[in-house]
């Protein structure tokens, strides 16, 4: 079993990061591209659909949900996330297609402030996924990641593998009221019980 790691451009419009990066507002990238299921992507690795969306749900249900998503800016060489070094918090998670989708609040800590002045300066960044386990190889520089993977989280990183998880400005950011996934919550479990 090995660390994995993956990598995407994470997307934002700068027109609207002046009153996040004061630090009164909450920095929220929205509807980021985390994963890709089925694509080889620039490391050679291929995540089957079902063992990639099985880990989404569980890191959604085991992390999002109880607001403990966090993630590190670099790729640290061990598969523990270390609390010194977070600079970001996945608020949302949710598939689409074959994508792994969420949104990223970019944090007020240490490493979150590099991140914001990296934001501020127009630097692009990478969004990347950090996971244990196996592959198997497919042949010509392709190997499939296995049955064993466990995600573990999403670092912010310089250089993404996956296709499109670069901060793009085409897509925009939200700043959002920390009220409204407490909202959505209410929301979905009215609705479910319904």
């Amino acid at each position: 079993m090995a660390l994995l790691c993956e990598y995407t451009e994470l997307q934002y419009d700068r027109s609207i990061l002046t009153e996040a990066m004061d630090g009164n507002k909450p920095l929220i990238l929205k509807n980021v591209v985390l994963q890709r299921a089925d694509a080889k992507n620039q490391n050679g690795r291929v995540y089957p659909k079902e063992i990639l969306m099985r880990e989404a749900a569980m890191y959604k249900k085991n992390f999002v949900e109880s607001r403990r998503a966090l993630g590190e800016l670099d790729h640290p060489e061990s598969p523990v996330v270390n609390l010194k070094n977070v600079c970001c918090n996945i608020v949302g998670l949710w598939t689409e297609g074959d994508d792994v989708r969420g949104d990223i609040e970019i944090l007020t800590t240490p490493t979150g402030n590099i991140v914001r002045e990296l934001i501020k300066n127009n630097i692009r960044l990478g969004v990347s996924s950090r996971g244990m386990g196996s592959v198997k190889s497919l042949g010509e520089n392709t190997v499939e990641v296995q049955e064993d993977f466990s995600l573990i989280c999403f670092d912010i990183v310089s250089n993404p593998s996956t296709i499109g998880a670069f901060i793009n400005e085409n897509k925009t950011p939200q700043l959002v009221s920390p009220y409204e996934n407490i909202d959505k919550l209410i929301h979905d479990f009215l609705s479910e019980i319904k």
